[in-house]
């Protein structure tokens, strides 16, 4: 039964597929992407050089083209229209991490709370699905067609956002965030106190925290601008310099009230580079 329903999904598939061809006419190119995520985090201080350079990541993505220019049922170019020339939609699945650390002039304190501050660690891990718009100054045929090696672009879209954050504190062996821990500078062995520095105690985590390890999902907006350089008849080399903003402040699994530098949702900056490759 599950057989007899996949089958007739695929072919609806197949049916709306041939449709679309046969309406507006388009082809398709997939790739790969990969590069170094800037993930900006309420780890560390907002706008400290330390920061956005230690807490960077790695990110890869397959991306999915509509290239309206080009028709593959009838391997001819499209009607000329602007937008066909012009313009391309993106869809692609993204998956980036970023290991987390606390940076700033905070961390270097001498003191339980610089201790816990510098031995707390975290991670980012982050699965979106998305659509792109791309506009094309230059005409998309005339790319395709060797008029000219280089095609910029700018694009805008939306994402699906899956997060999975973690938060450890070197500390404890068991590295849980929420312990207790022993204060060196006093003189009394005994001493203990949370593993959560003050400032992020308070908040909508868990316990009543600002840290929240467990998963959730949420939207993006992201903007990029690139290029793409002509390889061959078949294929292109792409750069991407772009900006992921969340509608969530708890992507990276922190997120600390009331703090002064805790003002605006998490994002990141992901410069990536890609091989793209026309199916048809």
């Amino acid at each position: 039964m599950k057989a007899k329903h996949l089958l007739l999904a695929l072919l609806s598939f197949m049916m709306a597929h041939q449709s679309l061809n046969a309406q507006f006419g388009f082809s398709h190119e997939l790739g790969v992407i990969t590069g170094p995520v800037a993930f900006q985090a309420d780890y560390g201080e907002r706008g400290n050089q330390e920061t956005n350079i230690g807490n960077t990541g790695f990110g890869v993505g397959i991306v999915h083209y509509l290239n309206f220019s080009y028709q593959a049922d009838c391997n001819c170019y499209s009607r000329y229209t602007y937008f066909n020339d012009h313009f391309k939609v993106r869809n692609e699945i993204d998956y980036h991490f970023t290991n987390l650390d606390n940076f700033g002039p905070e961390t270097d304190d001498n003191d339980f709370g610089g201790l816990r501050l510098r031995n707390h660690k975290g991670k980012a891990s982050v699965l979106e699905i998305g659509s792109h718009l791309e506009y094309y100054p230059l005409s998309i045929r005339d790319f395709a067609a060797g008029a000219f090696k280089f095609a910029p672009y700018v694009s805008l879209g939306a994402h699906f956002v899956s997060y999975n954050p973690s938060a450890t504190t070197d500390l404890r062996p068991d590295g849980n965030i929420f312990g207790q821990v022993l204060n060196p500078y006093t003189q009394d062995p005994f001493d203990t106190g949370p593993a959560i520095i003050e400032g992020f105690n308070v908040g909508d985590g868990e316990f009543g925290t600002g840290v929240d390890t467990r998963p959730g999902t949420t939207w993006a907006i992201a903007g990029s601008i690139g290029t793409r350089y002509k390889l061959s008849v078949l294929s292109d080399l792409n750069l991407d310099l772009r900006w992921h903003y969340y509608f969530s402040n708890w992507v990276d699994g922190l997120n600390p009230d009331p703090r002064p530098d805790n003002k605006v949702n998490d994002w990141i900056f992901w410069i990536n580079v890609g091989y793209i490759y026309y199916l048809d």
